[in-house]
């Protein structure tokens, strides 16, 4: 399959093709007599395994190492378990920041529902804040 022919079917650019294979996480493909790449069917189940991790938030750092790993012949199952557990605790970790900004934020407006004009402090910009 031309390069465009493998864009449609998994539903990405002729760019992230090329981006994908210069970055490693596309093998070099064939070439035709023309100079045309040509891939694989099995590149279309590979570029959606690469859509998938970027889903999961994996960097496509940590998704080349999956892919050398199964590359290599072995299964990244426990690499892809530690790779998921620990973006796992970032996502925790963020939803516990946005918890204590979400409460700040609603502290804060609570007290400019209750605006006292008279009592601003003409050097300050807003109290609120």
């Amino acid at each position: 399959m031309r390069i465009g022919e493998i864009a449609d079917t998994a539903g990405t650019t002729t760019k992230t093709l090329r981006f994908y294979e210069d970055q490693g996480l596309l093998p070099p493909t064939e070439r035709t007599p023309a100079g045309y790449r040509d891939y694989t069917p099995e590149t279309v189940a590979r570029i959606d395994f690469i859509h998938r991790g970027q889903a999961a938030g994996l960097t496509l750092a940590q998704i080349r190492q999956i892919l050398d790993i199964r590359d290599r012949g072995q299964a990244p199952c426990d690499h892809v378990r530690d790779l998921l557990d620990a973006r796992l605790t970032e996502i925790e970790q963020q939803l516990a920041g946005l918890a204590a900004l979400r409460d700040t934020i609603a502290e804060l407006r609570d007290q400019a529902a209750r605006p006292e004009p008279e009592s601003c402090n003409p050097d300050q910009v807003c109290r609120y804040l």
